[in-house]
């Protein structure tokens, strides 16, 4: 049996979104500490990642009719992947073993200011030798960062997810669950909520974490 790997302070650990043995995303994080359950990764303005062609046009041109299109594509197997180069925001990233959703603390990149608390649903994470594979389960939570208010992201593309069949009436109550308990850890302040917010930032001597040739591929680190 394969142990699964723990990524080391300062390297690169990977987070793919990966539907019907395919990667429809992939981004380098720069690993902070990787306890074998929960991770803390650093993501910043400059890190190419790989994104569904839809998406990062919607993001470019300001479409978001291409952005909603993308999850057609989804629903058929049928995306091309290119190159995009992050902008705008620091990132500090929270992912815990067996848990339907991460933590993510964005700052403006420019003045260092806090932007918000935002919690991404997705499928728990498996391990593989370059990172983390999980999927984007549509909708968001949106949190203040003195989490006095919040709001919840992408309703519009979730239900056109459930039209589709990308979430199933299974998952649909998995992802119920989710919510609630995200949003409790919200309201009573639990970690990583216990501060108001967090002090980190990037290092401007840290190189920007690069993806291996493999990322887009559903075997990375030849584990065949």
């Amino acid at each position: 049996m394969t142990t699964a790997p723990r990524f080391a302070p300062g390297s690169t650990t990977v987070r793919r979104d990966v539907h019907h043995g395919r990667v429809w995303s992939a981004q380098p994080y720069r690993t902070l500490t990787d306890d074998g359950a929960t991770l803390e990764l650093a993501y910043w303005p400059g890190i190419t990642s790989l994104s569904p062609a839809t998406w990062a046009a919607a993001m470019r041109t300001g479409d978001d009719s291409l952005r909603k299109s993308g999850l057609d594509d989804l629903a058929a197997s049928h995306w091309q992947l290119e190159p995009w180069t992050w902008q705008g925001t620091t990132l500090l990233s929270r992912f815990e073993a067996g848990e339907y959703f991460s933590i993510h603390a964005f700052r403006d990149a420019t003045t260092g200011e806090p932007r918000n608390w935002y919690i991404n649903f997705e499928l728990p994470y498996s391990r593989t030798p370059i990172g983390l594979d999980t999927f984007d389960l549509l909708i968001d939570l949106v949190v203040e960062p003195d989490l006095s208010s919040h709001r919840w992201k992408d309703l519009d593309e979730y239900a056109q997810a459930r039209r589709l069949g990308l979430i199933d009436d299974r998952l649909h109550t998995i992802v119920e669950t989710a919510r609630e308990r995200a949003l409790a850890l919200v309201q009573e302040r639990a970690l990583p909520f216990h501060e108001i917010w967090p002090t980190w930032t990037p290092d401007p001597t840290w190189p920007s974490p690069q993806l291996p040739a493999d990322a887009g591929e559903t075997d990375p680190g030849g584990t065949k």
